[in-house]
């Protein structure tokens, strides 16, 4: 066994490796940039190498400077992560010429299955079935153009050293294939180094499972069950789940089968995953396989009891696979996993769900996840690279945390899920939890009626919060007027002016719930308050009891209703509260009577117009601005295109417009809502 390795990567990727490595005795170096210099990956290693600037092309993607941190350190292997240089022949031959262990496969299963194209050509030689497509490299827009009309539309342009979602469009006609050329190319050439795209059929409707494999350096391999990562957004996966609610045991094998055939083909030797679309029929197509540790590897660990970055330092320390998990003789099975429970994980973004997700970055002024650990048969575990106070930039991947929680079945698991995201409090930067709540209580989700598409079709025209129904308005009606009577209670102890104690309940209260009235009146009965509705007579239309230990200053409110378990994000108003819970985003205001009449007068403000100018929705760089002062541009038409945390967003004209003047220039780095350009 090793007794020292060095992560080449950052973020919460780096931090799990070095977790497993903590437990199992083996010292750990970090690698980190300018923009890391306090990250959390930095202060949990042992040791910590300096590599250059924020630039991952200049740092985190450098195989010279790895390789001379592992020489300075002492490290005897490397654990690439994900990303980065995780699937780079390259690295891994550069690492054998140091006699530096690579903790992933050998660099031929690297060179025939990480290059998109080659593993499509291994995997048709191997029998495993394929989407139809155009294997070789791709020179130009117009050919791109040749090859998808020859194909049929839709059809996927992506990149060969692709992976993550970047470099990826989807294309439904021959305008779309010739701007989706060059956004994945230049997406590619940016985040990998290699601008190499090919074009495949894209299946509608699809969904998107993959086969997790293990091998080892004595010809074992095994597959550990699949995933479904079908919940994407802009080929970006969002929600993973261990297994697929669509797959049988009879799909599964099969799948799997086919996985360990194409593994054992490369002679495949670490972790890695055999990616598949699938259609509503249970049919299913090789797309691509991925020679390193995936984002969503939790959610196999949670089901299979396996620890799969330990299983990676074991194989790569020459360690067979245990018996335990090899198929038993004369088994016509490709393994010997059981897969146990259900396990759902969700990743936590960096981004705006309000604005079309646009990345956000800035100070973490708080952070706080639900309590980790195992509690009436579920389990809790969240991933994470940061700590509250850390700076989240726009040099790379916005994903902040993965959010898992695994029960005994699917329905469970879920339900887990939702609870634990209302619990995860995050300030300071926008975020996507509240879209991810929602997706826990959407019912097309729940029944597991997935695509790839369900975002888009879902949500065509975006996210917002859905409006609270009658029993959810009166439940968070309730939890402001807790949160007022508390608050109330804390004021008067503090200044003194005030006789009594307990919580400053007035009899009777209006909570104007994003502008709807409740008259509700609320009495403390000890650790439990009663809270009766009423109608605009007064009379008592339905009543509840609350019980909660929520004390003014904390983010979340956790309690029970009528015995039913509820977190409820909160974040303090004039008067009132916002409450965040399942999807729910409300304005809670708790007035008198009288403060509610008199509310009910006030004029509403209006915003300004924005009209004459473009904003940058996003903090990021301007790629280009494919406009001059004077032209006039048709509505649809890019007027700049911006890059942030690796993709790049194109800025359309909403109508006709005429570009009177150009306030950023190509290269310039902008704040969000800094003005682009100005239109006459």
């Amino acid at each position: 066994m090793f007794k020292k390795i060095l992560i080449a990567n950052r973020g919460e990727i780096a931090c799990r490796i070095i977790k497993t490595a903590q437990r199992l005795g083996i010292k750990t170096v970090a690698v980190y940039s300018d923009a890391d210099r306090e990250a959390r990956h930095v202060e949990m290693a042992d040791e910590a190498i300096h590599i250059g600037p924020p630039q991952a092309a200049q740092s985190y993607l450098m195989i010279d400077k790895i390789i001379d941190a592992c020489r300075r350190s002492g490290a005897e292997a490397v654990h690439p992560g994900y990303g980065f240089l995780s699937e780079r022949e390259a690295f891994a031959l550069a690492l054998q010429a140091a006699n530096i262990t690579f903790i992933g496969p050998n660099p031929h299963a690297i060179a025939a299955m990480g290059d998109k194209i080659e593993s499509k050509k291994a995997a048709a030689k191997a029998g495993v079935s394929t989407v139809p497509g155009h294997l070789g490299v791709i020179a130009d827009s117009e050919q791109a153009v040749r090859i998808s009309d020859e194909i049929g539309y839709p059809v996927m342009i992506k990149a060969s050293a692709g992976g993550g979602g970047k470099g990826m469009r989807i294309a439904y006609d021959a305008k779309e294939v010739r701007e989706g050329f060059q956004l994945a190319s230049s997406e590619a050439k940016s985040s990998f180094g290699d601008d190499r795209v090919f074009v495949e059929k894209f299946i509608v409707d699809p969904r998107h499972i993959e086969i997790q494999v293990i091998g080892d350096k004595h010809g074992n391999v095994i597959h550990l069950g699949e995933r479904e990562c079908s919940i994407q957004r802009r080929n970006q996966k969002v929600i993973e789940e261990a297994p697929s609610p669509l797959l049988d045991p009879q799909t599964r094998e099969s799948m799997g089968a086919q996985a360990v055939a194409l593994a054992k083909a490369v002679n495949y030797d670490s972790a890695g995953t055999v990616e598949f679309v699938a259609g509503q029929d249970k049919s299913f197509y090789f797309l691509e396989m991925n020679t390193r540790l995936q984002v969503e590897h939790p959610v196999t660990e949670l089901v299979t009891g396996l620890d799969l970055v330990e299983l990676m330092i074991r194989v790569a320390a020459g360690e067979p696979l245990a018996k335990e998990l090899l198929p038993k003789k004369g088994s016509k099975a490709t393994t010997g996993v059981t897969l146990k429970g259900w396990a759902v994980e969700s990743r936590i973004y960096a981004e705006d769900p309000y604005r079309n997700f646009l990345p956000s970055i800035g100070r973490l002024t708080r952070y706080q996840p639900p309590r980790e650990g195992v509690s009436d048969g579920i389990t809790v575990r969240n991933d994470t690279g940061v700590r509250e106070g850390d700076e989240i930039s726009i040099y790379y991947d916005p994903m902040i945390a993965k959010l898992v929680t695994h029960a005994d079945n699917r329905k469970e698991a879920i339900a887990a899920q939702g609870r634990a995201l209302d619990a995860f409090a995050i300030a300071g930067i926008q975020h996507n939890i509240p879209f991810l709540s929602a997706l826990m209580q959407h019912e097309r989700f729940i029944d597991g009626r997935l695509s790839t598409g369900f975002i888009k079709e879902e949500f065509p025209a975006g996210f917002a919060p859905r409006a609270p129904g009658g029993d959810e308005r009166d439940r968070l009606a309730a939890v402001a007027a807790m949160i007022d009577g508390m608050s109330n209670d804390r004021r008067k102890r503090i200044s003194g002016q005030m006789r009594g104690r307990g919580y400053a309940f007035p009899p009777r209260r209006v909570v104007l719930v994003d502008g709807v009235a409740v008259d509700l009146t609320v009495a403390s009965l000890g650790r439990d308050v009663a809270i009766d509705f009423c109608d605009e007579a007064g009379a008592v239309r339905h009543s509840i009891q609350v019980r909660s230990a929520w004390v003014p200053g904390q983010a979340v409110w956790q309690g029970a209703i009528d015995g039913q378990l509820l977190a409820v994000q909160v974040r303090p108003l004039l008067n009132g509260t916002h409450l965040s819970h399942a999807g729910l985003a409300v304005t809670a205001y708790v007035y008198t009577q009288r403060e509610a009449e008199l509310a009910a007068l006030m004029p509403v403000k209006t915003g300004a117009d924005q009209s004459k100018t473009l904003l940058c929705p996003m903090p990021g760089l301007i790629k280009s601005l494919p406009v001059h002062e004077g032209q006039e541009v048709k509505a649809g038409e890019v007027l700049a295109v911006v890059e942030a945390m690796k993709m790049e967003n194109q800025l359309r004209a909403e109508r006709d417009v005429t570009v009177k003047k150009l306030l950023a220039k190509a290269g310039d780095t902008l704040a969000v809502d800094a003005v682009i350009m100005e239109f006459a």
